[in-house]
């Protein structure tokens, strides 16, 4: 039995050298073609930005908004109730531009009573309309 070995060189190539060279790639903001690392997708740090700031708008949008009413409702709150206690009418904090569907927390005590929360400042459903203010200090 004979063998025969035959000394044919092995051209290793790096699979990133080969891709590189077959697929030209472009920045996902601008379209300015690509040089570099293989897995690089923008040109700029400001094609970066850009692009991930018009792919969240939506959301951003959405949150923005409702935090500008929960500052809204927690400086109402503010102004009602300067000396840490107060009982207000439905139709003042209304008048005030308060919305009571947005708030940042409950809290539940043992008697069943539910505290609205906007950050520090909170409101408790009364009687006839009216509401009870209070500000938790340990926030």
């Amino acid at each position: 039995m004979v063998f025969l070995f035959c000394k044919i060189p092995v051209l290793f190539l790096n699979l990133r050298q080969i891709h590189g060279f077959m697929e030209e790639r472009y920045c996902l903001e601008c379209g300015t073609k690509l040089i570099g690392r293989i897995d690089k997708k923008f040109c700029s740090d400001q094609c970066r930005n850009t692009y991930n700031n018009r792919m969240n708008r939506d959301e951003n949008l959405f949150m923005t908004k409702v935090n500008r009413i929960l500052r809204k409702n927690r400086k109402i709150l503010k102004e009602l109730n300067p000396n840490g206690k107060a009982k207000v009418h439905k139709s003042k904090m209304v008048s005030l531009g308060f919305e009571f569907k947005y708030f940042t927390h409950v809290y539940k005590t043992k008697e069943g009573r539910v505290y609205y929360f906007c950050y520090e400042y909170g409101y408790l459903p009364l009687d006839h309309d009216y509401f009870a203010l209070v500000v938790n200090k340990e926030i």
